[in-house]
């Protein structure tokens, strides 16, 4: 008797300590699995939570003609494209800059890109029948809920989002419809980077225009005033937003942008000029990037 107590009770021991284990392991894969769970849950939820929905642009557009098909397509796809890369851009970037980052970064950018591409959809029209007027209007996008802004511009649906029917009001590029700024000179930052003795540089595009026909002037003008006025917004952007975002926020937020709507804007330089029968300047779109210089 006084050895079989002990074995029993070395038995009892061993029991315990077994049921013990088993509970123990239980309670941390039950919560490794909930952990899963509720990760999934976020994970799907932040996907799902936005993406950007743009206006069709290929209902918007009148009969195309068959000298400009091919282009036009090219174009239609490039817009996809364009989308494509935002939302991209939009689901890589969580959490990332201030409360302005989206449209900054991402949303503004994207529609300079847009104006740009179908300001050359509507060139390629117009060599061959009437320009279609006020695409512009479709260069906008939004974020929608539940990712259905993933559209596409080469099919019959064109993208998400629906399309805003253009108007002839809405011609004239909206960059355009801003106060201009006084004409000539290199452009030049007028403003420095708060506490970062930095400003803006582009290169001059009017000393690469060469001779602009006489009719084409005052549009070749109005623009030349516009590259002014961007770069001028660019430096008050850069000088009043010192310390906001990662280290890519100058060149996603201001840089980027910014490049976008000077080619924008050197597209419809060469356009006026071609319009007139003389030969665009060539090269000109390489002088649209922009750099940090010191101030």
């Amino acid at each position: 008797m006084s050895r079989g107590l002990p074995l029993l009770h070395r038995r009892r021991i061993l029991l315990s300590g077994a049921i013990g284990g088993i509970t123990c392991a239980a309670v941390v894969v039950g919560a490794a699995m909930a952990g899963q769970d509720g990760g999934g849950d976020a994970s799907a939820s932040t996907k799902a939570a936005s993406a950007i929905s743009c206006p069709a642009v290929s209902g918007s557009l009148p009969e195309i003609p068959a000298e400009a098909q091919a282009e036009v397509d090219r174009n239609l796809a490039l817009l996809d494209t364009q989308l494509a890369e935002a939302n991209k851009r939009l689901s890589t970037s969580q959490g990332e800059g201030g409360p302005n980052f989206v449209q900054n970064a991402i949303l503004g950018p994207l529609a300079d890109k847009r104006k740009s591409t179908l300001d050359r959809i509507a060139i390629s029209i117009g060599r061959h029948a009437e320009k279609p007027a006020g695409l512009d209007a479709l260069a906008e996008c939004t974020l929608s809920d539940g990712g259905e802004g993933a559209g596409s511009d080469t099919g019959a649906g064109g993208e998400a989002g629906g399309a805003a029917s253009p108007t002839a009001a809405a011609s004239q590029p909206a960059d355009e419809q801003g106060g201009g700024a006084d004409q000539g000179g290199q452009e030049q930052g007028g403003g420095a980077g708060a506490g970062s003795g930095q400003t803006i540089s582009c290169p001059d595009v009017a000393s690469g225009i060469g001779d602009v026909p006489a009719a084409a002037q005052a549009e070749v003008d109005r623009n030349i005033a516009l590259l002014q006025t961007q770069l001028d917004e660019a430096n008050k952007r850069l000088a009043s937003s010192a310390g906001e975002g990662g280290p890519n926020f100058v060149q996603n937020a201001i840089l980027g942008p910014l490049k976008d709507k000077r080619a924008s804007t050197i597209d419809r330089i060469e356009l006026s000029i071609s319009r007139q029968g003389s030969t665009a300047p060539s090269g000109l779109d390489a002088l649209a990037g922009c750099s940090l210089a010191s101030g």
